[in-house]
């Protein structure tokens, strides 16, 4: 792994964009949500080179490369270790979160890595984030296996809704996916009894709509639980419309209180996950940092085919 750009703080969060043994330029990054870094370590690691997906809030969609090999994915798990620790994260919980650029369950090799990391770190915490599309039943079935066998406790798997409206969730997610029922189905077969509740993430903005009896006619409290985060100032989200719904400061939804008031009543663990203000000015938010990288680079960004336009709207640092 050469590292060609770095950004950040070493006590917040750190963004790496590198290129890989076989020449991928890749985003990852280290964070320490709870500023004791013997507590918690958290990585976040790309699974694709781009993504082929475009969702309306996530910048990650630009370009598309195709899949990383599985000697990629280890080598930016295995250089922010080396750096901060040698050869072990010296951390009670070490997460690596398969959720920065591309939709991992396009790419089977993470489920090996997966896999592997529990052989390896005794400390090691799998986590997936999935917008779960059609076509990607064989990996799942893989996933769920790995899950039961090695982390049936410790693995956490998050969905990507946005919305509880099927043409807006289509419109933000532009590919086929699954069906909240066939989401659903699965969770509760993932779900193990002491083990973490599968995580509906709705990055909230005021546009979106978001009804929380609908949300309880498919997903049982008892196995899901519901995040909300704020949106995040990416290129895309100024792009397509896209505000905020959360107060940062009072961590409050403005337009949408009551759809959080009502997942309470209805028995829900809500969890609205702010993190630091700071990593927005890293950029270390859905892709932010290799379309800065990308723009500074033109010798290296003249080889990427950009599926959408964004060269004259990347934002300066």
């Amino acid at each position: 792994m050469e590292i060609l750009s770095e950004i950040g703080d070493e006590n917040i969060a750190k963004v790496y964009v590198g290129k890989t043994s076989q020449g991928n330029i890749v985003e990852f990054v280290e964070s320490i949500p709870t500023y004791r870094i013997e507590e918690k370590w958290v990585l976040i690691v790309s699974s694709l080179n781009g993504c082929p997906v475009g969702c309306k809030m996530c910048d990650a969609g630009f370009f598309y490369r195709g899949k990383l090999k599985y000697e990629e994915l280890m080598e930016q798990i295995v250089y922010p270790i080396k750096r901060r620790f040698g050869d072990y994260p010296r951390t009670h919980k070490f997460k690596v979160q398969f959720a920065r650029m591309g939709e991992p369950s396009f790419n089977p090799a993470v489920i090996d890595v997966i896999n592997d990391l529990g052989d390896i770190y005794e400390n090691f915490y799998p986590s997936l984030s999935t917008i779960a599309p059609i076509g990607t039943k064989e990996f799942f079935e893989k996933l769920l296996k790995v899950k039961k066998e090695k982390y049936p406790e410790r693995f956490q798997l998050q969905f990507s809704i946005h919305t509880t409206d099927e043409r807006q969730r289509d419109a933000l997610i532009p590919v086929k996916k699954w069906s909240f029922e066939e989401i659903a189905e699965y969770g509760r077969r993932f779900y193990d009894e002491g083990g973490k509740k599968i995580t509906l993430n709705f990055a909230l903005a005021t546009e979106n709509i978001v009804n929380a009896e609908k949300l309880r006619k498919f997903f049982s409290p008892d196995y899901f639980l519901v995040k909300i985060t704020p949106l995040n100032p990416t290129v895309s989200a100024i792009k397509n419309s896209l505000t905020n719904d959360i107060d940062l400061v009072s961590e409050v939804p403005q337009k949408h209180r009551d759809f959080v008031e009502k997942l309470k009543e209805y028995g829900y663990d809500v969890i609205i996950s702010i993190g630091d203000l700071r990593e927005n000015e890293i950029g270390s938010n859905c892709g932010m940092y290799i379309l800065r990288f990308l723009k500074e680079r033109p010798e290296i960004a003249e080889s990427y085919t950009f599926v959408r336009n964004i060269k004259l709207e990347i934002p300066e640092k």
